[in-house]
């Protein structure tokens, strides 16, 4: 009988997962045939899984059970139709079981996009992720006009980390943040992602970048996501993708559940259904009017809003 290992998938890429076991040299593994017989709607294995693998004569592995996950960040499965289609969805795990996702912005070079931003956080907040958001290059920010900006998401309690590689601001703070745990680091290019991490640890920003500039962004171009240790412990994980994610599964009438402002108020709405776009005795309308919720996360609601429900109705 083949000899059963446990470990955790470090590297995915192609139907090929490098699997990481304590006390053994990593082995690369495909997924046992009778796990692939059903259609699934979402990916059987990711970086970042924990899986039970039976060992090959020629050393590489099958992996033959997947654990359950207790955290995923994921996104409806890119597709070469023109439109998006709800019904053909199916869900892209980019990373199993990690602890934390940190966005990461610049205060310029290229300009922060906070509607960008937004639908970010929505992701988050659908997959339960602890979030963090990184406001890099802040040495930039000579009066202090853009972290105004990002205060509104400090107001509703997202952390709000300034950094700046340049004169050391934040890097301490954000190593202890990485400390023990798997991190996904998200942002566009630009923004700095690779040289924060090089500060943190000598290096690794330059292994990311390359398995960045590696997956490129053709439809025909290799994709797979990768974890990177931490010298301190813990794991940073890169993945391709990231600026384009597409909601997955969400139902418009759901939305407002997903923005930390809006939630709490939905209950004192005059309508069990209200949309909160035109609807008397509205309580969110009314908290935009009085200024509890900022008009410009406003407005990023109503266009995930419309979005999906355009989306909706190609179901029917």
């Amino acid at each position: 009988m083949a000899e059963k290992l446990e470990g955790r998938v470090i590297k995915a890429i192609s139907g090929f997962y490098t699997v990481e076991i304590d006390g053994h040299e990593p082995v690369v593994a495909q997924i046992a045939g009778r796990l692939k017989q059903e259609w699934q709607s979402s990916t059987l294995v990711a970086a970042g899984d924990w899986v039970t693998i039976s060992l090959n004569p020629d050393g590489t592995g099958t992996v033959e059970a997947v654990a359950k996950r207790k955290s995923v960040l994921s996104r409806s499965r890119p597709t070469a139709a023109p439109t998006r289609k709800m019904s053909a969805d199916q869900e892209q795990v980019l990373v199993a079981n990690l602890d934390q996702v940190i966005f990461v912005f610049a205060v310029k070079n290229p300009t922060s996009n906070l509607r960008k931003l937004d639908r970010f956080l929505v992701v988050a907040e659908m997959n339960n992720l602890p979030t963090i958001i990184c406001l890099n290059k802040i040495d930039l920010d000579k009066k202090g006009k853009v972290a105004a900006q990002f205060q509104r998401y400090a107001d509703i309690g997202y952390p709000v980390l300034h950094s700046s590689v340049k004169t050391g601001e934040g890097i301490a703070e954000l190593k202890e943040l990485l400390h023990d745990k798997i991190s996904v680091l998200a942002g566009s290019s630009g923004v700095g992602k690779s040289s924060l991490l090089n500060a943190v640890q000598p290096g690794l920003g330059l292994k990311v970048s390359a398995v960045s500039g590696a997956t490129g962004k053709g439809m025909h171009t290799t994709r797979f996501a990768e974890l990177f240790p931490l010298d301190d412990g813990g794991y940073v994980a890169d993945t391709p993708g990231i600026r384009g994610l597409a909601l997955f599964d969400l139902e418009p009438t759901e939305l407002d559940a997903y923005f930390r402002e809006i939630a709490p108020l939905v209950s004192d709405c005059q309508f069990s259904d209200c949309s909160h776009r035109h609807e008397p005795g509205c309580e969110v309308l009314a908290a935009v009017a009085d200024g509890r919720i900022h008009p410009n996360r406003y407005n990023s609601y109503l266009r995930l809003r419309d979005e999906h429900e355009a989306l909706d109705e190609e179901n029917y």
